[in-house]
């Protein structure tokens, strides 16, 4: 065997193609004897790393279902990669939705009607008030699970809405929405009409943290599908409620804070976003199926400065908060986001 081979076991670092480098050196030790001992003389330095190099990558594996390749990369899939670069750094907390602050947030009807037994509450409410959401994803694995390029995360996402043009109640915070959920994305190998398709299964619960007559809950398990094709992503996310036992009484700390939710935030989401030039346009529709109640909701961004994107959004419909799930209106906003959806 010429020496170029002896000089490649004994285990140089330049002597491993890149994807090579990422194996055990033992398993390439190993396999690079396996080939010398052959005495195939016929076989060059190149053809011999390239067989273990392949053999080496089916073991790895050979437990885990593989998809077919990305087609041309999408504005979701640029998003994936980018946040792959700083998802397991311990300094960087990656977006989940959007992120941003809505200094004015208007509405065409106040809901003042949960807020009836709070004296003095009910007739000092603003109609324009402030809106922000903090939302963040943690993914749980580093490896694939059961198909190629699949992840779990763990999300989290808080909205609130601040009364903070309401002097004569002390500017408190009229809502908080909170949001943990648990969800499993993989893509899916499938490319109608030139798209590339991923799948999304999770469980969340969205509550207000309130108590008694203002407390607001309840529990849901998701399936999304999404597309995307160049700068357009669509997405349909139907959901299933948990149910929960009935109140004999409003005043019990147990059971269901809003039994009739679902027929005004309806049984599904159909979403349609767009990235083009660094602006941002989304329009997000729910339908309750039997009531035919829902909302819809169109959002802008713009670039600003820096990491600062300007932001747009209008709302009109059933469940703008978990507090007004039942209460029809149409809101208008402007302010500031920090990351866009794609």
């Amino acid at each position: 065997m010429p020496r170029r081979i002896i000089s490649c076991l004994a285990l140089s670092a330049a002597c491993l193609a890149p994807a090579v480098q990422a194996q055990e050196l033992s398993s390439m030790q190993q396999c690079l004897l396996d080939a010398m001992n052959k005495e195939n003389a016929s076989l060059t330095i190149a053809e011999v790393r390239q067989q273990c190099t392949e053999k080496l990558r089916e073991e790895d594996n050979q437990d885990v279902v593989k998809i077919d390749e990305v087609k041309e990369p999408g504005a979701l899939t640029k998003r994936l990669q980018s946040e792959k670069v700083t998802e397991f750094d311990p300094y960087v907390l990656t977006p989940h939705r959007r992120n941003y602050l809505l200094p004015v947030w208007g509405t065409t009807d106040i809901n003042t009607a949960p807020y009836q037994n709070f004296q003095g509450y009910e007739d000092s409410l603003e109609e324009y008030e402030a809106k922000l959401q903090l939302s963040f994803k943690v993914p749980i694995n580093k490896e694939s699970l059961l198909i190629e390029g699949d992840k779990l995360f763990f999300g989290f996402s808080m909205q609130s809405w601040w009364q903070v043009y309401a002097s004569n109640i002390s500017k408190p915070f009229r809502e908080t929405n909170y949001q943990p959920e648990i969800f499993y994305t993989t893509p899916t190998g499938w490319h109608p009409f030139g798209t590339n398709t991923g799948l999304a299964i999770g469980v969340e619960h969205l509550s207000n943290g309130r108590s008694q007559e203002l407390s607001r809950s309840w529990n849901r398990a998701y399936v999304q599908l999404v597309a995307e094709k160049g700068p357009f992503v669509f997405s349909l996310k139907p959901w299933i409620r948990f149910q929960e036992d009935e109140k004999s009484d409003p005043m019990q700390s147990s059971g269901d804070d809003n039994p009739d939710i679902t027929d005004y935030v309806g049984d599904y989401e159909f979403t349609i976003a767009a990235n083009i030039d660094d602006f941002e346009y989304t329009l997000n529709l729910r339908h309750a199926i039997e009531t035919g109640r829902g909302s819809a909701e169109f959002n802008f961004t713009f670039p600003l400065w820096g990491k600062f994107i300007g932001y747009t959004s209008l709302f009109t419909g059933y469940g703008e908060s978990l507090i007004d799930y039942n209460h029809k209106q149409t809101r208008f906003g402007v302010g500031i986001a920090l990351n866009n959806v794609l």
